[in-house]
């Protein structure tokens, strides 16, 4: 099955982009995956092809319209139907791994670029929409964060990378950050490799690599650590309240 993304846009010439070259590139003329870039301008109804209006309420900017945007969302859904649609925007979900990987096991997406100071609340209400964000910054527009998300679910499709293991042992992946990783020469200005990295033994290096991943995610970034270490403890108290309501 090819894994299909539309892309809703005011810029189609951004696609493939980055993403006509190496791993994504090759995958995508080996017939793993496509890509439509659909301009938005195209559902517009009137000769300036108008697809912005200023914010109700006032105030700075323009705003996509939700009959525009409602138009270009259904003509994707009837060329790529059973895709979920997703809006890049900062104010969205910020975007997981687990969520990523849940998009590349399906058919494709559609995603919605927005531009100026975002879309219309409406269509949020009007079409089954899933708000996006890829971190808390500002983009000029969606079309790069529709990148990232692309990139992210195309190297997960079967065949693309080389190892299948490389999807797998990588940060996120099981709620850490990746361990740290070395290479030759065994020595660089008076900087060596970890003695435990050229022992040679397999069980001692994969303790270490795990103690560097907890050490790293609950220094770095210890949002990621409160949620791991509150995932480990769950199925414990999990299992105490079901044997709690069994009468055990």
């Amino acid at each position: 099955m090819t894994f299909s993304a539309t892309v809703l846009t005011l810029y189609p010439e951004m696609f493939p982009g980055p993403l006509g070259v190496s791993l994504a590139g090759r995958a995508m003329s080996d017939g793993k995956w496509s890509i439509d870039p659909v301009h938005i301008r195209d559902f517009a109804t009137d000769r300036h092809r108008t697809v912005d209006d200023t914010p109700a309420g006032g105030g700075a900017g323009m705003v996509l319209k939700v009959d525009i945007l409602a138009a270009a969302i259904d003509h994707a859904r009837s060329v790529n139907p059973g895709a979920p649609v997703i809006a890049m925007t900062p104010r969205g979900k910020p975007i997981s791994q687990q969520r990523v990987r849940q998009l590349a096991q399906g058919p494709g997406v559609i995603l919605l670029c927005g531009r100026f100071e975002g879309f219309d609340e409406r269509i949020f209400e009007g079409r089954e929409v899933e708000e996006v964000s890829v971190g808390d910054i500002i983009l000029s527009g969606g079309e790069c964060a529709a990148l990232m998300v692309l990139d992210a679910c195309i190297r997960l499709l079967p065949g693309v990378m080389g190892a299948p293991s490389s999807g797998t042992e990588e940060s996120f992946e099981d709620g850490l950050l990746e361990y740290p990783h070395y290479t030759r020469p065994p020595e660089w200005e008076g900087r060596t490799i970890p003695e435990v990295l050229r022992s040679g033994d397999h069980a001692k290096i994969a303790a270490w690599r795990k103690r560097q991943a907890e050490d790293d995610t609950r220094s770095r970034r210890p949002d990621l650590w409160e949620r791991h270490r509150d995932a480990r403890v769950q199925p414990a108290s999990g299992a105490r309240r079901k044997n709690e309501d069994l009468g055990s």
